[in-house]
């Protein structure tokens, strides 16, 4: 599961590690994103590629087909083992394939003597390097206007040794060099469904920490809310 992430460096402190050797297709901001405590539905900076180069755009965080608009709310991950094949998803594997940079996610933990009580955690890497979400979407292209079905999901793969008791899922974290990879408009659907099967960062890669409840709140920001409590 992937819910609440923060986001927060500069831009070009996640696109350089990745180092592809392509043109940026549009402006990028000097200034830090600045965002602790980015929530679903709401716009959030991803990368994805196009035929112009390395595009840095602003999408909204959930996707639905269009057969499945109102029926429920947009999904904000995908299963990692469902993605490629379910009707769902596969518009979007082989041509909506993004990365969405950050700086860790939360995860929330039901407190064992007041299960109504939720403490929440941030996990982020131990190298305190950025990460790169594996994501989907459906986004502009070749410098068109968005679109209203305009959107993307994170994928998710289960969690394995003490992440387990954080929670059973969390997002797929690509390296940048297979993040540049996953980028790559030529790779094919099988090569894609390898990465997010096989190329998933260990967990040992990362740590996490309790943190403040106000997390919980969509409406607080900043970096007191990734600090340990």
């Amino acid at each position: 599961m992937c819910g609440r992430f923060a986001q927060y460096r500069i831009p070009w402190e996640y696109i350089e590690p990745i180092g592809l050797d392509v043109p940026m297709a549009n402006f990028v901001d000097p200034e830090p994103v600045n965002r602790y405590n980015v929530a679903p539905r709401s716009k959030v900076r991803i990368l994805h590629q196009d035929p112009d180069g390395l595009c840095w755009d602003l999408v909204r965080w959930g996707w639905e087909p269009f057969w499945a608009k109102g029926k429920r709310p947009p999904a904000i991950n995908a299963r990692s083992e469902t993605a490629a094949t379910g009707k769902f998803f596969k518009p979007i594997w082989e041509s909506g394939r993004c990365i969405v940079p950050a700086d860790g996610w939360y995860e929330w933990v039901k407190d064992q003597d007041d299960p109504k009580r939720k403490q929440p955690y941030y996990i982020h890497r131990r190298d305190n390097q950025p990460m790169y979400f594996a994501g989907l979407g459906q986004f502009r292209r070749d410098g068109s206007e968005p679109k209203d079905g305009d959107g993307f999901v994170i994928i998710t793969a289960d969690s394995d040794e003490g992440m387990v008791d954080i929670h059973d899922r969390r997002p797929i974290v690509l390296s940048p060099e297979t993040a540049a990879h996953w980028l790559n408009p030529e790779l094919s659907p099988h090569e894609a469904e390898s990465i997010v099967a096989e190329k998933a960062e260990p967990v040992g890669a990362f740590e996490w920490h309790q943190v403040e409840r106000g997390v919980g709140n969509v409406r607080n920001e900043g970096p007191a809310l990734i600090e340990r409590t």
